[in-house]
């Protein structure tokens, strides 16, 4: 690098005779000449004359290049135009940096606004989970404030009804199997009494012992009577003529075939008991016995009563469904709104993503607004051209230790080679030392 920056000053050295009154200015026509190459003489001949005077030492030409950087300042502040063609890119850079500041604001701006949105849709929806939290626990005990048409204290009342329904079945079962296995499978003894003729302890085995048919039948019949019970309920829910007259056929059916038990019990009763002056059994005989009408309204009446509590507990049970409908509607709702929580809940982070990435970007473009005033202010030295004025005061400086230094050629090289390390030294400090055009020096003002 040394060599070729040799050359350099070499190629453009300006040969001056004496450095007395005779000039190079008063030799060129001043018509002729550039602008550029006007002040590129007088640099040259700045260095020749400052070199004159300091014998050409290495360094005085250290401080005399500062002050060559301090005119070649002052020079660049005072070129108006040209620090404001420097300056254009700079300038309209930061007109473009302040309108994005005012996009990534107003950005900011609906970013927080849907941030506060989003915050306000979350705290509404858990508002509305704690009331129908709220409302889940309160519909059994007052379904009425939420007009919901539902007996209040139904659940209470349907375990009631339901706990009452298991003994008055087995109750049915025990009777049933009992009298129509009486009544159509057994033979009576004379030794026994009415009750252990009319009811049986082992009437299920002894009917399976005796047959599959006979098993079948004493097992089944008590669910002909449940089935009936279960029509009590049917007819009973919708209240039209035709449901009444359909319950009141019922009632004689069922009836009718509790006494054709009783006639059959009380019929083989009778022919073990009957002497030869005894008239023939018939509906006449059997009306007048007390327990005909005994095993009737046994199974009758308690047959009624199951129909009965079956109705009142399917009744609550459907009074407690209308309750725990509700109360599942709103479970659904419940899952449907913390569903939305979470996914606002990730729109959320995502939108304080973008804040955070917006709040940087602001941060930054306000940083290089302030780098790019700060430009602005300054004066901008073109570092390229500072390099050629100063090569040229340093050819100058150079030229006249080439003529005039009365030393050996040695140690003449050895003044030169410390006056080029003074230059490269001088323009790595003012930044000048690239040869990319781009690069400035900035100085404040």
């Amino acid at each position: 690098m040394t060599t070729n920056i040799k050359n350099l000053f070499k190629l453009k050295s300006i040969p001056i005779e004496t450095p007395k009154e005779e000039s190079p200015e008063q030799e060129i026509d001043p018509n002729a000449e550039s602008p550029e190459e006007s002040r590129k003489r007088t640099y040259h001949e700045s260095g020749y004359r400052d070199s004159s005077r300091n014998n050409g030492n290495h360094t005085a030409l250290f401080i005399c290049l500062d002050a060559v950087y301090s005119k070649f300042q002052n020079e660049e502040k005072e070129m108006v135009e040209k620090q404001q063609k420097l300056k254009e890119a700079y300038v309209n850079e930061q007109k473009n940096r302040e309108t994005e500041i005012k996009a990534l604001t107003v950005s900011l701006e609906t970013k927080e606004e849907q941030l506060k949105n989003k915050n306000i849709e979350i705290e509404n929806h858990q508002n509305k989970i704690e009331t129908l939290k709220t409302e889940i626990s309160d519909l059994p005990r007052n379904p009425e404030k939420y007009n919901v048409k539902a007996t209040k204290g139904a659940s209470t009342k349907f375990w009631i009804g339901a706990i009452l329904l298991i003994p008055i079945s087995l109750y049915l079962l025990t009777f049933y199997i009992s009298t129509s296995y009486s009544a159509f499978f057994k033979s009576f003894d004379a030794k026994s009494t009415v009750i252990q003729s009319v009811l049986d302890a082992q009437a299920f085995s002894k009917a399976w012992n005796e047959g599959v048919i006979e098993g079948a039948f004493v097992t089944l019949i008590p669910s002909v009577f449940l089935g009936l019970g279960f029509l009590i309920h049917m007819f009973g829910e919708n209240k039209t003529r035709l449901n009444y007259l359909k319950l009141g056929l019922l009632f004689i059916v069922t009836f009718i075939f509790d006494a054709i038990l009783a006639y059959e019990i009380e019929s083989k009763l009778y022919e073990l008991n009957k002497t030869f002056e005894s008239p023939p059994f018939d509906l006449t005989i059997a009306f007048t016995k007390n327990q005909f009408w005994g095993i009737i309204f046994a199974g009758f009446i308690v047959y009624i009563i199951w129909g009965l509590v079956f109705d009142f507990v399917m009744k609550e049970h459907r009074e407690k469904d209308k309750i725990k409908n509700e109360q599942e509607i709103r479970q659904k709702n419940v899952l449907f709104l913390l569903e939305k929580i979470n996914v606002l809940k990730k729109e959320i982070e995502e939108v304080l993503a973008n804040i955070g990435t917006t709040k940087e970007l602001i941060i930054k473009t306000r940083g290089r607004i302030e780098e790019l005033q700060n430009i602005i202010d300054g004066v901008i030295i073109p570092t390229k051209d500072y390099k050629l004025y100063a090569s040229e005061y340093v050819q100058g400086w150079i030229t006249y230790i080439g003529e005039k230094i009365a030393v050996s050629k040695t140690e003449k090289q050895t003044m030169i080679d410390s006056c080029i390390d003074t230059y490269s030294t001088n323009l790595d400090d003012v930044g000048a030392s690239s040869d990319n055009q781009n690069l400035v020096y900035l100085s404040a003002l």
